[in-house]
């Protein structure tokens, strides 16, 4: 597909300066343009890239003003880096409603409903009583259970698998690798330290403009639902257990794992490789910083840091001191040594 400078200043409300009939079929970093490339700039640190790069066409503030000669052509906008993401958003969105009909081979069971421009990949299987709503973009090598109903406008990558009973509401976007609804971590033990499996029967629910990124797997729970909410955002290698429930618009970094039965509230952020014990309550707003572990319930508007977790602020004044301890064990060491032998 090819767009004109004018066209996509059309769409993002800009200003053209130079050829507004300069052609773009790509998208490139500023540092890497290539004729026939859109890119943008609107970090000062890349300022002297404006005059060197080869791409057609530059997203720039309207305060921008060239100090040199450039070959670009210019499209001012208010806010460059967000004009990008929003032509990012346009391309991709128009790279996937390209797809449309049914490959083959295929399995679709008999009473499937779906809606129109539906895509389903080659080597897919979608099984009994499956609903999926209209434009549901599903690629090759996917996996849908028996009674899973899917809303409009889905967006299912290779290799994603959804168990059976799953509810997946509107506006959702799955990456390679996830799995949605394998069975809870749950094994009674016996008197001879054995297990026996206490079997998962409830579902996953999850509601709208979720995305969810490689890799990462959500439990069904035990009785009754996992529920992920709407607008969350989860990177990628990410472990939900059962019967956990993530409050709206909360974003999550990769290698993160959530014990079963926690509550996690609204509006918070979680960083990388954060361990949350099971059976506790995070409150709204909540920050925790990477690699911290959390073993108790936080209240609204908390941010920790720490294995465990505490405050904050406590913990970077006691990070100073932590750093200092071999200095302060060897004072100390000499202040006895000497008290010794006076």
């Amino acid at each position: 597909m090819k767009f004109t400078a004018e066209q996509i200043a059309g769409v993002l409300e800009g200003e053209v300066v130079g050829n507004p009939l300069a052609e773009v079929f790509t998208l490139s970093k500023i540092e890497e343009g290539v004729d026939g490339s859109l890119t943008f700039l609107s970090n000062p640190k890349y300022v002297s890239y404006i005059y060197t790069t080869l791409a057609s066409v530059t997203i720039v503030n309207k305060d921008f003003v060239p100090e040199s000669p450039i070959s670009t052509t210019l499209i001012r906008v208010e806010d460059a880096y967000g004009a990008f993401a929003k032509v990012l958003t346009f391309y991709a969105q128009a790279k996937n409603d390209s797809k449309k009909g049914i490959e083959q081979p295929v399995f679709m069971s008999d009473d499937v409903k779906y809606g129109e421009d539906l895509y389903l990949g080659s080597f897919s299987y979608i099984g009994k009583n499956v609903v999926l709503g209209k434009n549901v973009k599903i690629y090759p090598n996917c996996y849908i259970g028996d009674n899973v109903t899917i809303g409009d406008n889905m967006l299912m990558h290779s290799g994603v698998r959804i168990y059976s009973e799953t509810v997946i509401g509107d506006d959702c976007c799955f990456h390679s690798g996830v799995i949605i609804g394998a069975d809870g971590f749950g094994f009674a033990p016996n008197a001879d330290n054995s297990y026996d499996k206490i079997p998962q029967i409830g579902n996953v629910i999850i509601e709208n403009k979720v995305e969810i990124g490689a890799g990462t797997t959500i439990d069904r729970a035990t009785m009754g639902s996992t529920i992920i909410r709407n607008g969350v955002k989860l990177d990628n290698q990410i472990q939900i257990a059962h019967n956990v429930e993530i409050g709206e618009n909360t974003v999550i970094a990769a290698q993160t794992g959530i014990a079963g039965s926690t509550k996690i509230g609204q509006h918070c952020i979680i960083g990388g490789q954060v361990g949350i014990s099971g059976h506790i309550v995070i409150g709204n707003n909540v920050r925790i910083q990477a690699q911290s572990g959390v073993t108790k319930s936080m209240k609204d508007e908390e941010t920790v840091q720490g294995s465990p977790a505490f405050n904050y602020n406590d913990y970077s004044k006691s990070f100073v001191h932590f750093k200092n301890l071999p200095k302060m064990v060897s004072q100390f060491n000499e202040l006895l040594k000497n008290n010794i032998k006076e």
